[in-house]
């Protein structure tokens, strides 16, 4: 496998579906619907067999689980064309974005302010960064397993408000991040960076030395941050789904 590969694995582990079955080196992958990277196949490497053979195994699987047959692939790769040349097209209806950035850069050493990191999340954090404060049991198996940092920054209201909240992910010498959001009448204060750099300093604790993000192409302002903090491009992935005829639901 190429470095590019390798790291799409490294975020694969910071990021795990509730099913993960291997195809070959394909994943599948499902997790009741939430987010397209925890339901969808990631495709790197070797499946074991033809790409159209493969790409029938995906449809199998999605439609026994009631999720939208999607690979998820390396941009511009030999494989991507393969995908396209076997009757697949780009996933745009993806809500968070079909096309994505991944990015790397070594951990800052910043002041983290008044953030900071928890080994537990509270009923807050849950909210900021899945919505509601009662997780279902596929949000917290994606966002609650493995070694996982949960970064909170406090408003200094009265009411001790969480005003931000960020997932780490430790995998070997990397730290994966995540589900980055602070509160819209808190923004421009300088939180985000101050949870960024709590949770580096929690990252070196642990073992990691740099961080890996996956933000989508047209997030400007997660980019606009990332990149003051010293992040860079290191490759891009895309969604892709089945065209018409590619992938037939035998139940329908």
């Amino acid at each position: 496998m190429n470095d590019s590969e390798m790291l799409e694995l490294v975020c694969a582990r910071a990021w795990p579906a509730v099913v993960d079955e291997p195809l070959g080196e394909w994943r599948l992958r499902w997790a009741d619907g939430f987010t397209g990277r925890a339901n969808s196949a990631l495709a790197v490497g070797d499946p074991g067999r033809g790409v159209p053979a493969a790409l029938k195994t995906v449809c199998d699987f999605a439609h026994d689980r009631g999720i939208p047959p999607v690979v998820q692939v390396i941009q511009d790769s030999d494989l991507e064309r393969a995908v396209a040349a076997a009757g697949w097209a780009e996933w745009t209806e993806h809500a968070a974005g079909y096309q994505v950035s991944v990015l790397v850069g070594p951990l800052p050493t910043g002041p983290p302010g008044a953030a900071e990191v928890l080994d537990e999340p509270t009923p807050e954090w849950w909210e900021l960064t899945a919505e509601h404060r009662e997780p279902s049991a596929a949000e917290r198996h994606v966002l609650a397993t493995g070694k996982i940092g949960y970064g909170v920054v406090d408003a200094g209201d009265a009411a001790g408000t969480t005003a931000g909240a960020v997932r780490g992910a430790v995998v070997d010498e990397w730290l994966h991040v995540s589900r980055l959001a602070v509160r819209p009448e808190f923004r421009r204060r300088g939180l985000a960076s101050a949870l960024m750099n709590a949770l580096a300093a929690w990252g070196r604790e642990h073992g990691a030395d740099k961080w890996v993000l996956q933000v989508a192409v047209d997030n400007e302002g997660a980019l606009e941050l990332y990149s003051a903090l010293g992040c860079t491009e290191h490759h891009r992935y895309r969604y892709w789904g089945p065209g018409p005829g590619a992938c037939e639901d035998p139940q329908s």
